[in-house]
């Protein structure tokens, strides 16, 4: 599992490379930035590894980058294991979730040491809301198909897979991917949150434009709503593995424009 993960992650990380041909070489953080840690939560269907070749690329430049596993279990739990790694952050900290994490940075991103928030084509629900309630008004891609267990708990229809989640990936990675699912809880979208950390902390969105999990527009007006500053990149659901290089500049330029405004005066 690890090597392919990591072989995955290695072919997003070159695809990546072609992209920034031109692009000047990003620089490792200065010695005074403040904001050093970041958080990382992956969503519903999947775990931790795939955020490999961002938290490959965060740790180059010197960023100390800790990966929940989320046990997709109720958003309790999920926000209870996102809690447990940020109390042990030694400082300020970006909180960053893809998809149903996005949830879960919401209502886990109050902790005192969450300087600010990156959504990755994540959900944003407000205080009072639940997860599902954010699909209301939009219509969810037809190739993004749950399959319910008698249980309640679903899984991604194997049969569109690809397509919904990572249309911008090899067969092999796609189909690795399908067959390690982890499925989550229905519950947990039906499960109102207790707080908005987008209220009270700056947020950035990364939107995949070729995202067949969400409506676009879903995508478009939940980012605007929490005033999030948004960059769009063309790929799939699977951004978070696909386009790491772009993904890591957003979280990289969070933490610096945080920590230039602390030195700031009033």
């Amino acid at each position: 599992m690890i090597n392919t993960l990591r072989a995955t992650a290695a072919a997003a990380t070159a695809a990546g490379l072609i992209g920034y041909a031109e692009a000047a070489p990003v620089q490792p953080i200065p010695d005074v930035q403040t904001v050093r840690n970041v958080v990382l939560v992956h969503g519903a269907f999947v775990d931790g590894s795939g955020w490999r070749g961002v938290y490959d690329e965060l740790t180059s430049r010197g960023y100390s980058v800790t990966i929940v596993q989320n046990p997709l279990t109720s958003l309790a739990d999920d926000v209870s294991a996102t809690t447990r790694a940020l109390d042990r952050q030694d400082g300020p900290t970006i909180l960053v979730g893809h998809s149903w994490g996005g949830t879960v940075i919401t209502e886990a991103g109050v902790h005192e040491n969450v300087a600010g928030l990156v959504y990755v084509s994540a959900l944003s629900p407000d205080a009072g809301e639940t997860t599902a309630e954010q699909y209301k008004g939009f219509t969810t891609p037809p190739e993004f198909v749950l399959e319910a267990q008698g249980d309640g708990f679903a899984f991604l229809s194997p049969e569109h897979f690809k397509a919904g989640f990572a249309a911008d990936t090899s067969d092999a990675d796609a189909a690795f991917l399908r067959d390690s699912q982890v499925p989550i809880a229905l519950s947990a979208f039906e499960t109102k949150l207790e707080n908005a950390a987008w209220r009270m902390k700056p947020s950035w969105a990364v939107i995949a434009t070729q995202d067949r999990a969400f409506d676009q527009q879903m995508l478009q007006t939940m980012a605007e709503r929490i005033g999030a500053t948004v960059t769009e990149v063309p790929a799939s659901h699977a951004v978070f593995m696909t386009r790491p290089l772009e993904v890591a500049d957003v979280i990289d330029g969070a933490a610096r424009g945080i920590s230039q405004k602390a030195k700031q005066p009033d």
